[in-house]
């Protein structure tokens, strides 16, 4: 084909490649029914724990839990319809018109779990359920903190002053675009509450979704676990799916996964795991499926993966359905007064507790006063002797940024002190979106910071308002 040809046809193939192409990557454009069914699963879980187990009304879930989230999930989760069945108890948000909406079904104690995509509400009835019965008796008649009557104490006018000070500024809005938003700080100091403020919608009883602070609920099971003879922390952690002879990966310990250790390979950002949180897929199927790509030990790489697979050791260990869902009600939650706190399975009953827990900023601080007393409560020994210890010891592999001031990692939960201008030996439970809780055994104090900070635009300074709140204390 000549020159003076391919001129003459150019206008030609210009046509037919708008018409060829141009479809396509309108098409290309649109989400796939994959993203939407992720972006249905968000709205569907987020609006049945907001209005079954917050108690809230579906505008004021959607106003805190459905914005300022994952920008890729935005624009869908605003849009797709939904159908709340207050009788029922379930959510259902449709997608695509080959395939039923996706659904969320609550259960008491357990709260809302996904169906996974393309089951119906006929199979609502098979999820797992919690057949033991919470204690008897009114929470808010016993006195703190196994319950919440006579809870705060006034501190000095010198340090309530300082105290609000450091309070207002946490609850200030941004200046200019999206940011921090506070909606409870609480601070307790030798066992009393010396200060606690909520935004209004938002009191003492109002649980949240607590992310990744759910880490460091799973570290505590764990030492229960280990002080029962469930676990070990330095044996191979217990994991059905990899018992198949040669398996590399049956040698990651339990201090492996505590240290986000493991030297599993992720399918994408370590602290996304979108499958199991928004697409309704079970953590046996997703967290016991990654390949080894680092010798265990060996790197620290922050993981969701690391925790689910800390509990499917755990319920294996325990080895059955009931007693493994009735753990940490029975071994923690009711025995230290964590009456408002709701930790989430999946359909298959496997417990979420790397994020998906619903709980109260004072069952929070409830969970630091066991650290700081070293796991005892009212004289009972529930953790084993040393685990606050272990769990606020550096990790042999730690995050990169912590050369340049970033914090540090133990297990399960986040190390802070003198490089963020903090007492050392002082560690943290984080959450995304901006749950913090500070325990700083030097000072005998938890500091409680809750919010729904944006996926993007400026974070919450947790070391700052830390510091601020120490600052205050006598």
């Amino acid at each position: 084909m000549t020159l003076s040809t391919l001129s003459r046809l150019a206008p030609l193939l210009a046509s037919a490649a708008i018409f060829a192409v141009g479809p396509c990557a309108a098409r290309a454009a649109e989400p796939s029914s994959h993203t939407r069914a992720l972006a249905a699963g968000y709205k569907a879980a987020f609006l049945c724990s907001g209005i079954f187990t917050a108690g809230q009304t579906e505008a004021q879930a959607a106003a805190d839990d459905l914005e300022g989230i994952y920008p890729e999930y935005q624009a869908l989760v605003r849009t797709l319809p939904v159908k709340v069945d207050a009788k029922a108890r379930t959510v259902s948000v449709a997608f695509d018109d080959r395939l039923p909406p996706r659904i969320a079904a609550w259960r008491p104690g357990l709260g809302c779990a996904q169906l996974p995509v393309g089951a119906g509400l006929d199979q609502v009835g098979r999820l797992p359920r919690l057949t033991v019965k919470a204690p008897a008796g009114d929470p808010d008649a016993r006195a703190w903190p196994d319950g919440d009557r006579d809870a705060l104490t006034a501190p000095s006018a010198a340090a309530a002053a300082a105290l609000d000070k450091a309070i207002v500024r946490a609850f200030e809005p941004a200046a200019d675009g999206p940011g921090p938003r506070t909606t409870a700080v609480l601070v307790v100091v030798d066992g009393r509450i010396v200060a606690e403020r909520y935004r209004p919608g938002y009191d003492l009883h109002t649980p949240q979704r607590t992310w990744s602070a759910a880490k460091s609920i799973t570290g505590t099971l764990m030492g229960l676990g280990v002080r029962r003879g469930l676990v070990r922390v330095d044996a191979p952690a217990n994991i059905p799916e990899w018992r198949a002879p040669g398996d590399p990966r049956a040698r990651i310990t339990l201090a492996d996964l505590m240290h986000m250790g493991s030297g599993l390979w992720t399918d994408g950002p370590g602290n996304r795991t979108d499958e199991v949180y928004l697409g309704g897929a079970a953590v046996t199927e997703t967290a016991t499926a990654m390949p080894l790509e680092a010798a265990p030990g060996s790197r620290f790489h922050y993981a969701n993966n690391d925790p689910l697979l800390a509990m499917r050791g755990l319920r294996a260990a325990i080895g059955d359905e009931g007693k493994y869902l009735a753990f940490p009600f029975t071994e923690l939650f009711w025995k230290i007064g964590m009456a408002h706190t709701t930790p989430e399975t999946d359909w298959q009953g496997n417990f979420i507790l790397s994020s998906q827990v619903w709980t109260t900023s004072r069952d929070l601080a409830r969970l630091g006063l066991l650290y700081l007393n070293d796991g005892v409560w009212n004289s009972q020994r529930l953790l084993p002797e040393g685990w606050a210890k272990f769990v606020a010891t550096p990790a042999p592999a730690q995050p990169e940024n912590v050369a340049t001031g970033g914090a540090g990692y133990g297990a399960f939960f986040w190390l802070y002190g003198a490089r963020q201008g903090l007492p050392d030996g002082t560690y943290v439970m984080n959450g995304n979106r901006g749950q913090f809780v500070f325990i700083v055994p030097s000072r005998h104090a938890v500091i409680v910071r809750r919010g729904f900070d944006p996926a993007v635009g400026a974070r919450f300074d947790e070391a700052r308002f830390a510091r601020e709140v120490l600052a205050a204390l006598p």
